[in-house]
């Protein structure tokens, strides 16, 4: 039996008024908790979370646009600054102030949203330019999509959309390290799932690069049923220099790399 949301929290879709919220929970907890980026990028971690954070402006714009996006809110949030309260919360990074920590980041960031599931209609597909700066702050963001996709052996008239409302694309899953362990990221997941195959999608994609969540997204709950696509393991992935050398640029990062492809 699935779990239900205790009734502290809230599922609601995201909108433009959580755009900031949504970049914040996404790269803060990419760049210092994640089993992969603080670990291949252990330097200069701050200053990479602020490029990160101005350079992911269109894709999460892009998924709150879509109107699929979900996020979990906490409606016994206590606010940690009276200022916060006017607004229903605020974020307060200061992307100039390089000498901020990661519990300086997390204290900043001061509103209700806690957990979020990123996700837009395949038929709206990503403009690749505008990700561009974002791949450049993060190299390895585009190795890890390309190495999947190199290993995807699908028709792509198998999958992919052809109209509106028939595949939802997944990008970004991310909770608040003071709220994790909560079993938030399944229930947000699994709720996801239910909302789509109700309003008619046939199916969802998700990269994957925490093995959380890849055991979330390749075991759903009946009636839905999931398939890994592709998949590349971070100590063994190997590739070419420009010297013709193979180099493991995701080492020493240990963890599992996934595309999988759930039918709802």
């Amino acid at each position: 039996m699935t779990p239900s949301l205790p009734p502290q929290y809230e599922v609601r879709v995201l909108g433009p008024e959580h755009e900031e919220w949504a970049r914040a929970i996404c790269i803060q907890t990419n760049l210092f908790h994640s089993p992969l980026w603080p670990v291949v990028y252990p330097e200069n971690k701050t200053q990479r979370a602020y490029q990160s954070f101005r350079a992911s402006h269109y894709l999460i714009k892009h998924q709150i646009d879509s109107g699929k996006s979900l996020g979990i809110f906490d409606k016994e949030y206590q606010y940690k600054r009276p200022e916060s309260v006017a607004t229903g919360g605020k974020l307060y990074w200061n992307l100039d102030d390089e000498s901020a920590t990661e519990s300086d980041l997390a204290e900043q960031m001061d509103f209700p949203l806690l957990s979020i599931a990123m996700a837009y209609d395949g038929i709206d597909e990503l403009d690749v330019a505008q990700i561009e700066p974002l791949i450049a702050t993060l190299p390895l963001f585009g190795t890890t999509y390309h190495a999947l996709e190199e290993r995807d052996q699908r028709d792509p008239t198998s999958w992919k959309p052809t109209a509106r409302g028939q595949v939802l694309m997944r990008n970004a899953t991310n909770t608040l390290q003071s709220y994790s362990g909560r079993g938030l990221m399944r229930l947000l997941a699994e709720e996801m799932m239910r909302r789509s195959a109700a309003e008619g999608f046939r199916g969802i994609q998700i990269e994957t690069v925490s093995d959380a969540v890849q055991k979330v997204w390749s075991t759903p709950p009946a009636p839905f049923k999931a398939t890994i696509i592709s998949q590349i393991h971070t100590t063994t992935f190997e590739e070419k220099n420009e010297s013709g050398e193979v180099v493991y640029p995701l080492r020493p990062a240990n963890v599992n790399i996934a595309k999988i492809w759930v039918d709802l």
